[in-house]
């Protein structure tokens, strides 16, 4: 087998790196994994207040959400490449600045178009944090205990950033106020980026340069047309401007395939989509975006308007999920010892228990009665990122863990971007005329279908037994 394909990383060149070396690395990767998801839950809780503010019409709104999806999913697989060839610590602490920046952007917007433009910069920034956070885990830990561990603190920052931003929401902004939010992640993330470039190790570049100009380019266009076809679903677009950006997407897609099979240093090896591991994490990535993170992003429009509940009261509920998932992968790091497959599975089909129990909304509903499908989806998701966090690595050779960080970063975010685009069109055809009781109907069908589907994935992942070697 080439060493391209290796299924597993035996020769990881971390086993001899300093303790302290690997706590500041952990820190430093964690922090800024929880500052990527607080930023990029922002908007979902104060995206009301912002289109007031703005005058952000009907289809810009769907932009105030979409912006950072689109962001993260185009950069995640190109910042991943680049990691491995320019220098883990360099593209982290690039992403870093950029997320700075277009935090900063974002706070001082006067229109949607300058919003939007802050959150895509955001999204690219976020993209090289991701991308790297899990090569630079892997670059100091060596596979083992001591890397599940270090993965299962790396999934609780994704855990905890979803509820940190909720919360971050509501301390600084209130119920009117949005701006407040954006700058405070500025000047923390601009700390973060001075941080890493002090603390994080330093990795010499790949050896051999890159010439897969075709690759990323084909990649991005690929991706930014899938992804802004599926949220002008949400706009009002015409039907013909939407299939033609999703065909173009696809026919980029089939392009990119094609560019990247010919080249002799593809920013992607193919190869890798012939061994199990790497499918079931990417999978897995997948189904955890699509079903849990698109059904929780709609969470605070169902209850606010179908409800009338409180942002604070929208707020306590996802930080409860949060703090869950959170504790759930923090306690995961005291059992390496399970297959990181096996956890995948168990962690998709405790999600889709909590997904199914989430269908329980009337017009006599309170927000209250979501809290034991909450619990019970935070130990699943919590799993989820707990493993992922570990298997996204795990069958790439060390020099490309930045390649699979980000491969496995842009199926979460692609499918969050189909699953929140999947929502809203069941519920719009729940509630055409946008009454409570088609909103919570909708709400219900939704949350049964992401169960659906999250269990579907349990089933692929097991399915996905590695090869005898």
């Amino acid at each position: 087998m080439s060493r391209s394909v290796t299924s597993r990383n035996d020769a990881a060149p971390a086993a001899g790196t300093p303790a302290a070396l690997q706590r500041r690395t952990l820190a430093v990767v964690a922090a800024s994994t929880l500052v990527v998801l607080a930023a990029f839950v922002t908007p979902l809780a104060t995206s009301v207040a912002t289109a007031t503010d703005l005058g952000t019409g009907a289809g810009g709104q769907a932009w105030l959400l979409s912006a950072m999806s689109v962001g993260l999913a185009a950069a995640l697989l190109v910042t991943g490449a680049a990691a491995d060839d320019l220098g883990r610590r360099r593209v982290f602490t690039a992403g870093l600045v950029l997320l700075a920046a277009g935090a900063a952007l974002t706070a001082a917007a006067d229109s949607t178009g300058v919003f939007v433009a802050g959150r895509l910069v955001e999204g690219v920034g976020g993209a090289a944090v991701l991308a790297c956070s899990l090569g630079l885990i892997a670059q100091v830990f060596p596979l083992g205990p001591a890397r599940a561990r270090a993965a299962a603190v790396w999934g609780a920052a994704l855990g905890a950033g979803t509820g940190v931003g909720g919360l971050a929401a509501v301390v600084l902004d209130g119920e009117t106020g949005w701006r407040a939010t954006h700058a405070v992640t500025a000047v923390v993330t601009l700390l973060l980026a001075v941080a890493a470039r002090l603390l994080l190790p330093h990795a010499p570049p790949g050896r051999r340069p890159r010439v897969d100009v075709p690759g990323p380019v084909l990649l991005v266009a690929a991706v930014c047309c899938l992804l802004v076809g599926l949220v002008a679903t949400r706009t009002g677009a015409g039907t013909g401007t939407v299939v033609g950006l999703i065909a173009g997407g696809v026919v980029l897609a089939a392009a990119f395939v094609l560019a990247e099979s010919r080249v002799r240093a593809p920013m992607v090896d193919l190869g890798l989509f012939r061994v199990r591991g790497f499918v079931a994490a990417t999978l897995g990535a997948l189904v955890t975006g699509a079903a849990t993170v698109g059904l929780m992003s709609f969470l605070a429009t169902v209850l606010q308007r179908a409800l009338g509940e409180s942002l604070l009261a929208v707020t306590v509920l996802v930080l409860v999920w949060s703090a869950v998932a959170t504790a759930t992968s923090v306690g995961l790091r005291w059992l390496p010892a399970i297959d990181g497959r096996v956890l995948l599975a168990g962690g998709l089909a405790v999600s889709a228990a909590g997904l199914a129990a989430l269908a329980v909304l009337d017009t006599g509903s309170r927000a209250l009665s979501l809290l034991p499908g909450l619990v019970v989806l935070g130990v699943g998701y919590g799993a989820a990122n707990a493993a992922l966090g570990r298997e996204a690595v795990a069958h790439v050779p060390a020099e490309r863990a930045g390649m699979g960080s980000g491969a496995n970063n842009t199926a979460r975010y692609l499918g969050a971007a189909v699953g929140v685009t999947l929502v809203v069109l069941l519920v719009t055809a729940a509630a055409p005329t946008g009454t409570a009781a088609g909103l919570l109907a909708g709400w219900d069908a939704a949350a049964f279908a992401g169960a659906g589907l999250s269990a579907a994935g349990a089933l692929a992942v097991l399915a996905l037994r590695p090869a005898r070697r």
